[in-house]
């Protein structure tokens, strides 16, 4: 039997505890540091760690056999690294990898060496010089952090003025911290947008289902972005041409690119895509599973996630590691009145149970307290359809989430609309 080590605390955790949790090869499943909902099931317990040497221990001491990263901020950090170099199967990006996702400049440097279709740029340390450089750029144009900043560092600017605050809120008041520090400037490109979550070994990559995010708080995508707020998979519009373009332009030179730095490694590649009449352009990498992404793309998965995970460990990815099936996925996150901004926790949740009678639920910013469970973050769960339609599986989402209260729990109506 295999123990299992997964690192973070959301619903995408959660989501590949549930998916880990289904195979009967999987012994002990521990999560650092869980949720509430990683908490109540059966072979797994959460522990309270989150530095990368106390994990390490921790593994080794428990006979840890696999330890899947979720969470991206350890994986800058240099986790795979530390826990490769002592021996332990780890599956995720390397440090020198994980700056594709921990530096949008540096990600940006890459896609133009190496050819990857994405939007022109310019990137920025010091405000003055981004001040001048947004006097006569086009507009629309889009402000990103360079750093990581739970995927909120990223403000569209319609005119000069709305650009100067986000340069400012960025890099003078580190609205974001140390990931305002430094800026990318972008060409905005018109179009819809695609998650394309990929398996990597450094000699293949292989795409999972396409899925749509809907990033931003506000229904018809208004107001600020979010880490999320629902997701349908597979994508509605992302069909066989655009999966052609895609592998031309974008997958077959990441993996050039990968391959020629010397990035050597077994992880997720999350490829963040812009589609227009010009074709599929890259507009960020994530390494590592997007969340809500997984709690839609997971239970769509036929196949046993430790084979594909092994596979990529092996170096023997191929497309023979993945089996679907021929149905929809919705997920549409519960979140607290007040994010992505300011918002309360410690309050009570109910009708979990009647949510479970029509759906899926991953919980994400829950604890458990006192006996009940309560809120504890901004995205504070998810409830997922799946169902040989579209509509059926969103259907199914919004008769879970329906049963679901909390005080000032707000969602978005039109998750797959």
């Amino acid at each position: 039997m295999l123990n299992i080590l997964i690192i973070g605390a959301g619903g995408r955790e959660h989501a590949l505890a549930w998916k880990f949790a289904q195979d009967a090869r999987v012994g002990q499943i521990f999560v650092a540091p869980g949720n509430a909902g990683t908490a109540a099931m059966q072979r797994v317990r959460n522990i309270p760690l989150t530095r990368v040497e106390d994990l390490l221990a921790f593994a080794q001491k428990e006979n840890v056999g696999l330890t899947f990263v979720g969470a991206e901020a350890l994986l800058v950090e240099g986790i795979v690294d530390t826990f490769r170099a002592a021996g332990l199967a780890i599956f995720g990006p390397d440090r020198q990898a994980a700056q594709l996702e921990g530096s949008k400049r540096f990600a940006k440097d890459f896609m133009q060496k190496y050819g990857v279709k994405t939007a022109a740029y310019a990137s920025f340390r010091e405000l003055d010089a981004a001040l001048a450089y947004v006097q006569d750029c086009a507009y629309p144009t889009v402000v990103k952090a360079s750093g990581l900043a739970a995927g909120k560092g990223v403000v569209i600017c319609h005119n000069r003025l709305e650009a100067e605050a986000a340069l400012r809120a960025m890099m003078e008041s580190r609205r974001f911290g140390e990931a305002g520090a430094e800026v990318v400037i972008e060409e905005f490109l018109d179009g819809y947008e695609c998650s394309l979550l990929s398996f990597c070994d450094s000699r293949a990559i292989v795409p999972l289902v396409s899925a749509r995010d809907h990033k931003t708080i506000g229904e018809g995508n208004t107001g600020e972005n979010t880490g999320g707020m629902g997701v349908v998979a597979p994508h509605p519009r992302f069909g066989a041409a655009e999966m052609a373009a895609f592998r031309r332009d974008i997958l077959e030179p990441t993996l050039k690119g990968i391959q020629a730095e010397g990035m050597d490694f077994a992880g997720v590649i999350f490829f963040g895509l812009m589609v227009n009449a010009s074709g599929v352009y890259l507009l960020e990498y994530n390494m590592r599973f997007g969340d809500p992404e997984t709690q839609a793309v997971l239970p769509l998965m036929q196949s046993e996630l430790l084979d594909a995970v092994q596979a990529a460990l092996d170096r023997r990815l191929d497309d023979s590691a993945f089996r679907w099936q021929d149905a929809h996925a919705c997920c549409v996150v519960a979140a607290s009145a007040g994010y992505p901004g300011e918002f309360r926790t410690g309050l009570p949740i109910t009708g979990l149970e009647r949510a479970r009678f029509h759906g899926l639920v991953f919980i994400a910013g829950a604890k458990q307290e006192c006996g009940e469970m309560q809120t504890s973050g901004g995205r504070v769960l998810n409830c997922v359809g799946v169902a040989p339609t579209a509509s059926e599986a969103r259907q199914q989402a919004y008769d879970a989430i329906a049963q679901v209260q909390f005080d000032g729990i707000t969602w978005r109506r039109d998750i797959g609309q």
